[in-house]
């Protein structure tokens, strides 16, 4: 594990892995949430979200769907503007609503991502460590193995919440009501309803995990030989998740468009009681998008996509390289002076 994500991970608990990946989570949400806000709202602005009809919100490592309220809805996301950009807005909405706005849909956010994120890192450290105390000489296909399974075992966790927390979003209820809803969902759909759209996570997700920590491995272990450091920098660290995460996001891009198209249409579904239409197979979806638009359809929205995952991954993981290295310097102080 010393050469994989910090010299003294092994040191530390799970607990103190945890509180520093939920640290990375919050601090890289709250970077990243005013560029979603903005590009939701320039969105909104071109094509309007009506009554009932949903959208993908993404922080850059987590995606949300939010589904427009029927009614006369104050939603931030249905708020007036005319911008005539990222700047434009940024400005504007800051003079005329305040600075605060740029910050809504924080708390779903926060939700979702917190679980999520404190899983997927600290099982990504523990099976390291695991995979690396067995014996042969395959240390390069670790972070892939990790990387994958911590992904794929997040992702089938939270998945039920994300059902759970649309579901809220859309109808305010109580807990009763949300726990009968639910559960008439699972008497007449069975348990494996509430992983609808797992698949389609899963296919994007594992990929983008086992590409980018195997480069962020490999750039952060060149760039430490560079500056001639035991333990990452904040600055290494940084560099390295920004380019391990942008190419990650580049190669999983068609998944992901795929992973939006079903998300968005699930919910529609669900939401305006529209007749569930025959269901394709992620390569059948694909071959349709791109006999319709072409290869660069498989590719839509890959800059904006960029804007964020580089720099969310960038956030997160010097976060919690920071943390980690935070916490082992505090247990080797309490092993010294006991």
């Amino acid at each position: 594990m010393a050469e994989m994500s910090g010299i003294h991970v092994q040191k530390l608990t799970i607990v103190q892995q945890a509180i520093a990946s939920c640290c990375g989570a919050i601090i890289t949400s709250l970077f990243v949430t005013p560029l979603d806000v903005i590009k939701t709202r320039l969105q909104a602005q071109r094509n309007p979200f009506h009554d009932g009809k949903c959208f993908v919100n993404s922080s850059g490592h987590m995606d949300h769907v939010y589904v427009c309220k029927n009614g006369d809805s104050k939603a931030w996301y249905k708020k007036p503007g005319h911008f005539k950009g990222t700047l434009d807005a940024f400005v504007k909405i800051i003079r005329i609503e305040g600075i605060k706005s740029l910050w809504s849909g924080l708390p779903p956010t926060l939700i979702m991502a917190i679980p999520t994120t404190a899983i997927y890192f600290t099982c990504y450290d523990q099976l390291c460590e695991a995979l690396k105390s067995r014996p042969g000489k395959h240390d390069e296909h670790i972070p892939v193995i990790a990387g994958s399974l911590s992904r794929f075992g997040s992702a089938t966790v939270v998945s039920p919440l994300e059902l759970i927390k649309t579901q809220m979003q859309y109808r305010r209820s109580s807990y009763k009501q949300l726990y009968l809803r639910v559960s008439t969902k699972v008497t007449v759909d069975g348990w494996l309803s509430l992983w609808q759209g797992w698949a389609s996570t899963v296919l994007r997700d594992v990929p983008f995990s086992a590409m980018y920590w195997y480069n962020y491995e490999r750039f952060k272990k060149m760039m430490c030989k560079e500056v001639g450091a035991h333990e990452p920098t904040f600055f290494v660290s940084f560099t390295s998740g920004a380019a391990s995460g942008s190419i990650a996001a580049v190669v999983t891009q068609p998944f992901d468009v795929v992973k939006t198209h079903r998300q968005t249409q699930l919910w529609e579904n669900e939401t305006l009681k529209i007749p569930q239409r025959d269901s394709k197979s992620t390569w059948a979806v694909m071959r349709k998008i791109a006999a319709r638009n072409g290869i660069t359809g498989l590719f839509a929205g890959i800059t904006p996509r960029l804007f964020k995952v580089a720099p969310a991954c960038a956030i997160m993981i010097s976060t919690y390289e920071y943390g980690k290295s935070f916490f082992s310097h505090l247990n080797e102080k309490k092993n010294q002076h006991p």
